[in-house]
């Protein structure tokens, strides 16, 4: 005579005395599928049913990655960069501003993924079309490149790259920022206190005066009607410029906010950037925060890529390669 043949009344009954694993597991937190039995539990989801395609329709939403309506980022895609971002990888030794003279990296940088497929898409409309709920499924990435550069360890604050004032009044809000912003609603990284210090040195006031200062006024105003803004001048992005064009760009370009500089004495620090191309973003704000005196461990970020010098030659060679990138260097100085 067999446990199923005496009938769920035996079991419930007198198995649970003999063995409680084997009684019937609670359904604690079970998630709702039939209808609301209470008055109250009716109205209540009729109106979030009413209010869900009154959205639809009045902002109507597809998927970035494969426009699927009515979600911003549909659960396969979701599911896609999830898969992407499971094994943080090192990602310094493809940046070639973050290389020294004898080959060794002065700052190493963790990659939550690789800039390509879902995550790609995924981040050009998080940062460029205003996406930013999206920062939910980031977010949860990022914490994890975290959590894989500091091995469980504490004694480390996270220091956000800033973006330009350009790029923050077009998008309204700071990638990185936001980021950080949703890891602490959600109470992640919390042994990782966050050190808001750093800001762009290379804004322009209405207070400069001077021949060289109109002179600059009068060459910028110029590119911005014809068009090249985007190159220099510290405004707009870096998408598309080469490594040098980038180094000189960036050179010089943050400092730490006045009355700041006490808060990074001694402390061991760790950048967070978006997207890691050829690193000189970094190298300048590993500069700006060494010289007020913090102590540089490394820097994670969301996503890297191949810089614009290598990855022309690359795509030529091999139309279909896939960034990989592993280092077997020590992540972290032991300061």
């Amino acid at each position: 005579m067999t446990f199923s043949s005496l009938g769920p009344w035996f079991r419930n009954k007198y198995l649970r005395r003999i063995d409680p694993d084997l009684g019937v597991p609670e359904t604690a937190g079970a998630r709702r599928r039939g209808p609301f039995r209470g008055r109250t539990g009716r109205i209540i989801a009729a109106l979030h049913g009413t209010v869900v395609d009154l959205l639809a329709v009045l902002i109507p939403v597809d998927c970035v990655c494969c426009e699927t309506e009515d979600a911003v980022l549909c659960s396969s895609c979701a599911r896609r960069i999830r898969q992407l971002c499971r094994q943080p990888f090192r990602a310094e030794l493809e940046s070639p501003a973050l290389i020294d003279i004898n080959g060794t990296a002065k700052i190493g940088v963790v990659a939550a993924g690789p800039y390509r497929d879902e995550l790609a898409r995924c981040l050009l409309s998080f940062k460029s079309y205003g996406q930013w709920r999206l920062a939910s499924v980031l977010a949860p990435c990022l914490a994890k490149a975290v959590d894989a550069a500091i091995g469980g360890r504490s004694g480390y604050c996270l220091v956000p790259v800033p973006s330009s004032g350009k790029a923050f009044r077009r998008r309204g809000f700071s990638p990185v920022h936001l980021l950080l912003f949703f890891l602490r609603i959600r109470r992640m990284l919390l042994h990782c206190p966050i050190l808001d210090v750093l800001e762009k040195s290379g804004e322009w006031s209405v207070f400069v005066a001077g021949p060289d200062a109109v002179r600059q006024r009068a060459a910028r105003l110029g590119d911005e009607v014809l068009g090249r803004a985007s190159g220099g001048y510290g405004g707009g992005g870096q998408k598309g410029l080469g490594r040098g064009e980038r180094a000189r760009r960036v050179r010089g370009s943050m400092r730490v906010r006045r009355g700041q500089a006490d808060k990074l004495k001694g402390r061991k620090c760790i950048l967070v950037d978006d997207v890691l191309t050829t690193g000189a973003t970094l190298a300048e704000a590993a500069r700006a925060v060494t010289a007020a005196g913090g102590l540089i461990s490394g820097a994670v970020v969301l996503a890297a890529t191949r810089p614009p010098a290598y990855a022309s030659a690359a795509a030529m060679d091999h139309p279909g390669s896939v960034l990989k990138t592993q280092s077997k260097n020590k992540w972290l100085k032991d300061e």
